[in-house]
């Protein structure tokens, strides 16, 4: 007479625990996502600052008269001034630096959440003009720099659902 084992439910219990293995692993896979889609987002931030700071420096640079007359010293965002230039009446550079403050301003507030930016130039000696002495023209800038510091919230999911930290960029450099 021959033997018969009889297996009920061994199948079924192998199966629940490869379900079960196999969600452990999604959940684990769900996770490295939602970190890399934060730290996508947040090198997204970082990009926009840096490209900002820099479009801000350039606008410095060619305006630089205004630059040692610290017309760009402010706190910002600032509200948006009314220049009135155009092609019959030229800004001169005080206007020019109104009118670039207001739209980096604008573009602090559209590129970065809850930005704020404290720019600020100095000479080396407290005593020297650069405007007064001619020296505009001479690179580098008479030993001249300006100090910028640009801070926004750093939110990991663009919809702004997770806990947010203040990211600070600090940047000294010779307009």
């Amino acid at each position: 007479m021959e033997r018969v084992h009889k297996q009920r439910g061994v199948s079924l219990i192998e199966v629940l625990v490869a379900v079960l293995v196999f969600s452990f692993g999604l959940v684990g896979l769900a996770g490295l996502l939602t970190l890399a889609a934060r730290s996508n987002h947040s090198a997204y931030l970082h990009t926009q600052a840096a490209f900002l700071a820099q479009g801000m420096a350039d606008r410095m640079r060619l305006n630089s008269v205004a630059v040692w007359r610290h017309d760009y010293d402010a706190d910002y965002p600032i509200a948006p001034g009314n220049v009135t230039c155009d092609a019959s009446q030229p800004c001169d550079p005080a206007q020019l630096a109104s009118h670039d403050k207001a739209v980096w301003s604008g573009q602090l507030k559209i590129f970065l959440p809850q930005a704020s930016a404290k720019l600020s130039c100095k000479t080396d000696d407290a005593r020297v003009d650069p405007v007064a002495l001619g020296m505009l023209g001479k690179r580098p800038p008479f030993g001249g720099s300006c100090t910028m510091m640009l801070s926004w919230d750093d939110r990991p999911t663009p919809d702004g659902s997770s806990t947010h930290t203040r990211q600070t960029l600090d940047w000294e450099f010779q307009p």
